[in-house]
Formats: structure tokens, C-alpha cells, sequence
């Protein structure tokens, strides 16, 4: 791991979905920290702007863009690919960080509630790889982290729409992994348990002995400095203690 003081991803850039609080902004973050430019988007314009003016404050001379756009949109992904490669530089590290939670008997769900949830969590990540994936390529450069869920390992009641988004995520992530290391091109997913973010309610847990979202920018951090010769696909992330 990188010390404090080093800027490993200097010069490099990166984009991080979802970025205006909870996982997305710890990640975007930690990557300014670690000297990278950084684009940020998420949907609500307000809430975009006042996170990337608490990254700009809080990582002096860090260069911070901040974009409304709506991941599940590929006229919108192109206008972001564009605006960041034109303003910040090419797109080394990608994190797909966006996501929605339905949880509820899948029989009482509705079509908008699935269109809403695999859209999102799911086809967002296909249309962002797919803008992004052949500058990397045509550079031989890049990192694709996709933030999954334990979810996406394990059933349980309710969370039937959610499952599916998140076990489709971590196909798409594999079958992404193959298609693009022969290009130098790594491809991870991030699998963290309950995080203390507002996502979710977290009835009857304790927040201090749940993941932060620092907890999963941390292993961001990891796979985007690990060593050249290695790839870590897939990072199972759960809190020490049950909450």
C-alpha cells in the first residue's frame, strides 16, 4: 500500500459513479489523495457540487470535475467520457460505483422496480466499461473496479431484484476480466457486507461494527497500486466484527 505522502496515481485520471456521498465519495477521495484528477457524477446536481467542493477543500490542489449525469443513460455516458477525457486527461482507473436497492418479495415487485434496480446497478456498469474500455485498450492501460455487494453471493428474503443486479454484476465483471488482460486492462469487483451509509435502513445493527465506506476505498486503493504483474479480480469484504 501506498505511504500518505506518496502519489502513486499522479498524472493518472479517474472516474467514480455514484460519487456525491456514502462509497463513491470516500473512493473518489482516497484516488485525489493518491494524486489522481477526478471525475465525479451522480444524478442529483446539488449534491454533486457540494462533494466535490468538500473534495477540493479537502485535498488541496487536487483537480476535481463534477458532472450531473444519469449512468443508466449512453447519450449521458458519452458526454462524461467526453467532458472528462477533454478536461482531465485519459481515463486510466474506472470505478463503478452507482447503485439502488429494491427489498421486498420479488412476487409484490413491480416492473419499474426491476427496470430501476438492473438498470442501474447492472447496465450502468456495460455502458460505462464499454465508452471507457477502448482508449484503455488502445493505451494497453487501465483498471475497471466494479463495487458489487456480498449480495451478489448470498440469498436471503427480499432481496430477490437486488441479488440479481449484484450477481449479474459479478458475471459481467468476470467475463469482462478475460475479454480485456490480454490488453493490460485489469477488471475487479469489490464485494463489501453492510456499510454504514445511508443506502439502507441497518435495522438492529450496530454502525460501530459495521464497514465504513473508507473501508471500501481502501480497497480501491489497493487494487489500483498493487504490482504490475499481479490481479486481484474479486475482493470479499466483510466488517470484523458481526454487527
Amino acid at each position: 500500500m501506498a505511504s500518505p505522502s506518496s502519489k502513486p496515481l499522479d498524472s493518472k485520471v479517474a472516474l467514480v459513479t455514484g460519487a456525491s456521498r456514502g462509497i463513491g465519495f470516500a473512493v473518489a477521495h482516497t484516488l485525489a489523495r493518491l494524486g489522481a484528477a477526478v471525475g465525479i457524477c451522480s444524478r442529483d446536481a446539488q449534491k454533486l457540487e457540494a462533494a466535490a467542493a468538500r473534495l477540493r477543500s479537502s485535498v488541496p490542489g487536487g483537480k476535481i470535475l463534477a458532472l450531473p449525469v444519469d449512468v443508466t443513460r449512453a447519450e449521458q455516458i458519452a458526454v462524461l467520457i467526453d467532458r472528462t477525457s477533454r478536461d482531465l486527461g485519459p481515463i486510466e482507473v474506472v470505478v463503478n460505483n452507482a447503485g439502488v436497492g429494491y427489498f421486498g418479495p420479488t412476487h409484490e415487485a413491480s416492473e419499474t422496480n426491476w427496470d430501476t434496480v438492473l438498470d442501474t446497478n447492472l447496465k450502468s456498469v456495460f455502458l460505462v466499461s464499454r465508452a471507457v474500455a477502448p482508449g484503455m485498450v488502445e493505451r494497453r492501460s487501465g483498471h475497471i473496479i466494479n463495487i458489487s455487494s456480498l449480495a451478489g453471493k448470498n440469498a436471503f428474503a427480499g432481496g430477490g431484484i437486488y441479488c440479481a443486479s449484484k450477481w449479474g454484476l459479478l458475471g459481467l465483471t468476470q467475463c469482462m476480466a478475460e475479454d480485456l488482460r490480454t490488453h493490460n486492462i485489469r477488471v475487479a469487483a469489490i464485494c463489501p457486507g453492510t456499510v454504514h451509509t445511508d443506502f439502507g435502513a441497518h435495522v438492529g445493527k450496530d454502525p460501530r461494527k459495521m464497514l465504513q465506506p473508507e473501508d471500501v476505498a481502501h480497497a480501491v486503493e489497493m487494487l489500483v497500486t498493487q504490482q504490475p504483474r499481479s490481479f486481484i479480480s474479486e475482493v470479499l469484504l466483510r466488517p470484523t466484527l458481526k454487527p
